[in-house]
């Protein structure tokens, strides 16, 4: 499957959980929205208040300013998206979660790229990087060296990174013909170098098939990795045929969805392409235009 497909499926599926990102009770977020399988505003109170239908959290923002950074400079550059990211981040008017926050803070004190990530263990550091498959697709030494550089520049812990690593080698494995449930499980017999994170991830590979929303809300339905990561598995093996309704039970089911999303959409979306979710989760994304002309660039 193009390559491209696993990149706009994982903007997709930030922007579908937007509306209802970090609303934890499942109860609320069907009260308040019903089925969410359109993109929606977020709520009034929303930490993503000053957001509209269509635009992402910060996770695809952040991902969306990689992929303009892999352009401008000609591929990864470490030292390139630190800037790039120091610059848009010094002026975000999103939220602004922890991670970012002590990233800034070592960079104003001088940290350098490579040590200047805050110690969180959040997925969404390890979400964003279907920007660096679709350019290194081709390349998986340099795909898991920019990978890991990514992730650490915001998110320096062992268990991100780990849980960023393993993503892209699941989906390299998926783009070269193997189905996502076999990757996950061919990465996780081969080693991911976090025995947490691995476990977690195999214990995810079971509940194939479970409720999607007790399942989620089980293994945690926060941003940790060790609580996200297994959430996003399930996804993709219980739904390994059917990206749409993956990525709706996904929102349904609370808390972190939006870093869920986009790691399951990267992995749904290079087996089944953008043919398998709704074509107005793309044509309604307020940056798909611009997307469109960078990877056209």
């Amino acid at each position: 499957m193009n390559h491209t497909d696993q990149l706009l499926v994982s903007f997709a599926a930030d922007s579908l959980a937007l509306g209802a990102h970090w609303i934890y009770d499942p109860i609320k977020i069907d009260m308040e929205f019903g089925r969410v399988d359109s993109l929606r505003q977020p709520l009034a109170d929303s930490f993503h208040k000053r957001k509209n239908k269509g635009d992402f959290t910060h996770y695809g923002d952040q991902a969306l300013l990689l992929l303009s950074s892999i352009i401008s400079h000609q591929g990864f550059s470490l030292s390139g998206f630190a800037d790039d990211w120091k610059e848009m981040m010094n002026n975000y008017t999103g939220y602004m979660d922890g991670a970012s926050r002590k990233t800034l803070e070592h960079m104003d004190s001088g940290a350098a790229p490579e040590e200047c990530g805050s110690p969180s263990n959040d997925l969404g550091g390890a979400a964003r990087i279907a920007p660096l498959i679709w350019r290194y697709h081709d390349d998986q030494e340099k795909l898991l060296e920019s990978v890991r550089q990514q992730t650490v520049l915001t998110h320096n812990n062992p268990a991100t990174i780990a849980g960023a690593e393993s993503l892209a080698r699941i989906v390299l494995l998926v783009l070269r013909g193997t189905t996502p449930v076999a990757a996950i499980n061919q990465v996780l017999t081969e080693g991911i170098g976090h025995e947490e994170v691995a476990e977690k991830m195999r214990q995810a590979c079971e509940t194939a098939g479970a409720d999607t929303t007790a399942t989620i809300q089980r293994f945690g339905p926060a941003c940790g990795i060790t609580a996200a990561l297994p959430g996003a598995i399930h996804l993709v093996c219980s739904y390994e045929d059917d990206p749409t309704s993956a990525l709706i039970a996904n929102v349904m089911a609370g808390g972190e969805s939006a870093a869920r999303g986009m790691a399951a959409g990267m992995i749904l979306g290079a087996h089944h392409g953008i043919e398998a979710i709704p074509r107005q989760w793309l044509t309604e994304m307020n940056a798909y235009k611009h997307i469109t002309e960078l990877i056209q660039r």
